[in-house]
């Protein structure tokens, strides 16, 4: 049957044609249309501070549980920060180690509550050791947030260094009841590059099978210099076991190379390395075996000014960056340049910073900042988690800092806000 209204039909055809011409541009518009690049919002808060003059708090970092993983009924991560009490009047005096939680987001914060299975244990020869430089992570094949950290051994409460022999040192988080397990040793082979190894302030990388890739720094019984490699472990829920380790990274100046940090950007792993001199740079394929190392620089070439501390990785599905301390930010007055901490973004194929992204994480009052951890807690935010060191220079590297620049052992969580989702998995 013919259609009984020409001018009506002559609409709806003109109406079908402006449709399809419509929803073929939106299609090409969305192809073009390119993705917004990578970027963030900083959000510093403090958790809490605890100068008292004579110790304060230190190593302060922090792992995230989440959403639906055991003893997380929230609607959010719970994130669990430890930390220890250092002694100002000597060097690396290191005290048991403190637990706080936050089950908001960061909003409040509970403890700090001191974590006796994790504190000072009596040793057969008179002396004491504790487990120190430790870093909680998530453990996605296990369900578990797992720390590992190495031991330090007093003796009169200070270090003897020749009897201070370092042990990787690992404990689980329990967040029915707050508390943090006994800690455990990790079990190594026989030789001398196992002697003395930890895995202190290390950020590590766990795969996807679970497996575990551990930076660990060592020094051979023979040696001046202490070096670097990895080795990759094993952890079901209890014990971590040594599976294998790959390539021996070493640097004769200084005290060699330590606090290493590894993470994977792309086919790539990368590691950065702590050096008196300065900060070090490397990558790998397997995560096992490294090519030769080459110095922290900017883009054009012009050293970092990296030196003397810990650098670790802010991994983004996006974009790689990098967190550190430098000189040349007017900041002489820090004890060895350690604050302000920046993050900058890095070049992956120079393995360099670029310069124009580098940006203030956590500012500077005078304190250092160089012991610091880095947790992703969602795909939406990544802290770095840092307190103010309360001594600088003068004999022997022990005197009380003068807080004149407004530090009063802060624990800063600074909030990396992410404008687009971290397709990276905490």
């Amino acid at each position: 049957m013919p259609f009984q209204n020409p001018a009506k039909l002559c609409l709806i055809i003109l109406w079908l044609l402006c449709l399809t011409i419509t929803t073929k541009a939106d299609e090409k518009t969305s192809v073009k249309q390119p993705q917004k690049p990578l970027d963030f919002q900083i959000k510093l808060s403090t958790a809490t501070k605890g100068y008292d003059g004579k110790t304060c708090w230190v190593h302060a970092r922090a792992g995230a549980i989440p959403v639906g993983a055991p003893g997380n009924q929230l609607d959010n991560p719970i994130v669990v920060m430890t930390m220890q009490k250092l002694l100002l009047s000597g060097s690396d005096i290191f005290y048991a180690l403190n637990s706080m939680r936050t089950d908001n987001m960061g909003k409040t914060w509970h403890g700090p509550l001191e974590q006796k299975n994790l504190s000072r244990h009596n040793l057969p020869d008179g002396g004491e050791v504790v487990v120190s430089d430790f870093w909680p992570q998530w453990h996605a094949k296990s369900k578990t947030l797992l720390g590992i950290g190495h031991t330090v051994r007093y003796y009169g409460n200070r270090i003897d260094h020749k009897k201070n022999i370092r042990v990787s040192s690992y404990a689980t988080y329990d967040p029915k009841k707050n508390l943090w397990s006994n800690w455990k040793s990790l079990k190594l082979p026989q030789g001398p590059e196992f002697f003395s190894s930890g895995a202190g302030s290390v950020q590590r990388y766990d795969l996807p099978n679970g497996d575990i890739l551990l930076p660990v720094y060592y020094r051979r019984p023979e040696k001046k210099f202490s070096d670097v490699m990895v080795i990759r472990c094993r952890f079901e829920g209890e014990t971590l076991k040594y599976v294998e380790h790959g390539n021996e990274l070493s640097i004769d100046i200084g005290r060699g190379f330590a606090e290493p940090s590894i993470t994977k950007f792309g086919d790539w792993f990368y590691m950065t390395l702590r050096n008196d001199k300065s900060a070090y740079v490397t990558r790998s394929k397997d995560g096992l075996h490294f090519a030769p190392v080459q110095q922290w620089t900017f883009e054009d070439g012009s050293e970092l000014g990296s030196y003397n501390t810990q650098a670790h990785w802010v991994t983004h599905s996006d974009g790689l960056f990098l967190v550190y301390t430098r000189r040349g930010a007017k900041n002489d007055h820090v004890f060895r340049n350690r604050a302000p901490l920046f993050i900058g973004r890095v070049n992956p194929e120079k393995m360099a910073i670029i310069r124009s992204s580098e940006r203030i994480v956590i500012p500077e009052r005078g304190a250092r900042l160089g012991n610091f951890g880095v947790v992703d807690v969602n795909a939406n935010e990544t802290w770095v988690i840092a307190s103010e060191w309360m001594q600088t220079h003068g004999p022997n590297y022990v005197m009380p800092v003068d807080n004149k620049y407004g530090s009063d052992n802060s624990v800063y969580v600074s909030k990396i806000l992410w404008n687009l989702p971290n397709a990276l998995k905490p």
